[in-house]
């Protein structure tokens, strides 16, 4: 890889837009460059369970053409850019695993609505990303097939579910990525690898395609190195869908315009709430340091922060961890071995019958985490119980939706760190289901209310590791959180003298580079 790649990877995407439409940089470039440093990245970042090199060099090709013929009238920004898929997304033509052996080696025979407009805009996919099974994790240490590494220190977890989203992007192995939010699955990762993360509001997006973990829960967003490249990303796949039943029929926000003019870091006029309930105890001194820091940034440049309470937040943890396991049981019932996906037969001596496939299918299929969410669902919604705890949870779902309310009533939009630690090392929370699920406890309020919420880079903590600092936003507002969100970025870039992406080491470019010397 010559110097020139190299800069052209660490690139923003909507800079390798901007050669790409003055002729600077082919499509294929763009991919074969990406293509280069996943070879040399993967051994050390294993971000992703399935390269489709020749399906994005030919996309590529075929957008080249495109442009050549047609010019760039009328296509998206980023039209031409690759991008990398979490696999919780299907594609056609290439493997959906969900990182779960019960569905090892399926390939779908349709593209999710995502996936067609990503290519209808002319974007290579790039491949398939890894994550915690069936997007059940915080870690990306649940994955059925390999574990994903943090870019900024290979010992520490990536974050989860979307580990593999995260840290592709972060290790300059993809542009962009698409990923899926349940309870902080694009945001938390964001925050651990030094990524934007974002999660539209609820129905925003289409989930038509997105492999079900909690209907009610999941979203799928934007994994990106700048908010304007989310912004531009998310107006490509944003939009109504008849085909998703939660599909919101109304136009995509002018998302690009809002961080554009957040570039401008005017923020006059506009209320910042810092939410009293996500902070103090358990989180960690760097984190809340960086918090503090850029709230005072936000300051500087004219905003008003006034404190905000949300007092139903701190039991949206406990008030989650029974809807998500509760709609995890019934979405993952369809795993039966009969239609699609592993399939295993009772060893002999047990009768072979449907029920004793079944179980034997799903006790090869599905790992420790899956099942301990699955009996979670299946208990909460017993009859016995189905009042006393799914019942319960759903009203504290209602309190916090009312605490949003009351709380944009006060502020245009809310802040908060996005996780309370940074990155920790593998295998130091996967004995305690309770400390890993506690990582979520300041991103699950957004997916609760379906209410908007982005994670953006917020600098480094003591230990050198990546901090997040999170917006929400009113629901169908999400341009409200890109205008300061933006402005942020631009007033930290220009402490860091750029990009925090490019404070990172990658040995793995340097690698390239000598490669390419010889």
């Amino acid at each position: 890889m010559s110097a020139q790649e190299e800069e052209l990877v660490k690139q923003s995407a909507s800079d390798m837009a901007a050669q790409l439409r003055s002729g600077q940089v082919s499509s294929r470039e763009l991919v074969q460059a990406h293509l280069d440093v996943i070879e040399a990245a993967e051994p050390s970042i294993d971000a992703f369970l399935q390269v489709s090199a020749d399906q994005a060099l030919e996309q590529a090709d075929a957008f080249d053409q495109r442009l050549a013929q047609e010019g760039a009238e009328g296509l998206p920004e980023l039209a031409g850019v690759p991008i990398a898929i979490k696999d919780m997304i299907v594609t056609e033509g290439i493997p959906t695993t969900a990182a779960s052996k019960i569905l090892e080696g399926w390939v779908p025979p349709y593209d999710a609505t995502v996936i067609k407009k990503l290519k209808a805009a002319g974007m290579p996919i790039l491949g398939k990303t890894n994550l915690d099974e069936f997007a059940q994790g915080s870690s990306t240490e649940h994955s059925a097939f390999k574990t994903t590494h943090n870019p900024w220190d290979t010992d520490r977890v990536p974050g989860g579910s979307g580990g593999g989203s995260a840290s592709a992007v972060g290790a300059f192995e993809a542009p962009l990525a698409l990923g899926t939010d349940t309870g902080g699955s694009i945001r938390q990762p964001g925050s651990l690898t030094g990524t934007v993360g974002v999660k539209p509001t609820y129905g925003g997006v289409s989930r038509f395609g997105a492999i079900a973990m909690a209907s009610s829960l999941d979203q799928i967003g934007p994994v990106s190195r700048s908010v304007l490249d989310a912004a531009l990303l998310q107006e490509v796949i944003g939009g109504y869908d008849r085909r998703d039943s939660t599909s919101i029929p109304k136009p995509v926000p002018p998302l690009a315009q809002a961080a554009r003019q957040g570039q401008k870091r005017d923020l006059k006029g506009l209320k910042v709430g810092l939410v009293k309930e996500l902070g103090g105890e358990g989180y960690q001194p760097g984190v809340e340091a960086r918090f503090n820091e850029a709230v005072s940034l936000l300051e500087s440049m004219g905003a008003e922060v006034v404190q905000v309470s949300c007092p139903h937040f701190p039991y949206a943890l406990a008030a989650y961890y029974i809807i998500m396991p509760s709609e995890v049981s019934s979405n993952l019932a369809r795993y039966d071995g009969m239609r699609y996906g592993l399939r295993v037969m009772p060893p002999e001596g047990v009768p072979q019958t449907a029920a004793n496939m079944m179980a034997a299918t799903r006790e090869a299929g599905f790992g420790d985490e899956v099942k301990r969410r699955i009996i979670l669902g299946i208990y909460a919604l017993s009859a016995g119980y189905y009042d006393a705890w799914y019942g319960s949870a759903q009203k504290v779902r209602t309190l916090v939706i009312r605490d949003f309310e009351k709380a944009f009533e006060q502020a245009d939009v809310l802040v908060s760190p996005t996780s309370p630690t940074t990155a920790f090392r593998f295998g130091e929370k996967m004995d305690d289901p309770l400390a890993m699920y506690l990582n979520d406890v300041a991103t699950i309020p957004a997916n609760l209310a379906g209410t908007p919420a982005m994670s953006i880079p917020a600098g480094l903590s003591d230990d050198g590791l990546p901090v997040g600092f999170q917006f929400f936003a009113p629901q169908m507002r999400d341009e409200v959180m890109y205008r300061p969100a933006a402005a942020l970025e631009a007033a930290l870039e220009e402490q860091w003298g750029g990009p925090i992406s490019k404070k990172l080491s990658t040995p793995w470019l340097d690698g390239l580079a000598q490669d390419s010397t010889k």
